[in-house]
């Protein structure tokens, strides 16, 4: 079954999550890369508190185009999200964020911090960035596009049915950790064996 989650989104409802479910997002999320996540970690950025308290971050650079002044998004798959961890737990608490989406997983200050908080981390399908584009009917603004360029700029996203998987939850379980312990072990046992 597919849970439809309407942001913003309280904690006890991200609370109620858990690994392996798919999600379908409808609301308002903003993209976040490296620059962005290291701006909101430096700075007191209060003009992005609105979009991010109950909200999501997307790990994304997304190819944008702008006709007659809006712009359309072509094309927007997640980056890798482990590049974010020195950075990710610090925004979670300070922005009041309940989910963050990306590939790959992230580490353990991340898993602590969502369990702290009522946060998930909610994995996209890579390979899926024109699909995913599909999902976004309005881009409601852009910041520090100037500053960062395209890839790294923070875009205002209005998304109806973005589809992801819970993959690391607010209870502190992982489903990237629990993927490498099986991996370790099965590998164990074929270095045994030769």
């Amino acid at each position: 079954m597919v849970r439809r989650i309407e942001l913003p989104v309280s904690a006890e409802a991200v609370r109620n999550l858990k690994i392996g479910e798919e999600i379908e997002i409808y609301g308002r999320v903003i993209t976040a890369r490296d620059m962005g996540h290291k701006y909101l970690v430096e700075n007191d950025a209060k003009w992005i508190e609105p979009y991010l308290n109950g909200g999501m971050i997307y790990h994304c650079g997304p190819v944008m185009v702008n006709r007659k002044g809006a712009w359309r998004a072509i094309s927007a798959g997640p980056t890798t999200s482990i590049r974010e961890e020195p950075y990710q737990a610090k925004v979670i608490t300070k922005y009041g964020v309940r989910g963050v989406i990306g590939k790959g997983g992230m580490g353990a200050d991340t898993l602590a911090a969502c369990r702290r908080h009522g946060c998930v981390y909610l994995h996209a399908i890579g390979g899926a960035a024109v699909a995913i584009a599909s999902t976004i009917v309005d881009i409601e603004d852009v910041f520090m596009l100037d500053e960062f360029g395209m890839p790294e700029a923070f875009w205002v996203m209005r998304v109806e049915g973005f589809k992801t998987v819970v993959t690391m939850d607010a209870h502190g379980t992982s489903l990237h950790d629990q993927v490498t312990g099986k991996s370790r072990t099965a590998l164990s046992r074929l270095l045994a064996k030769s």
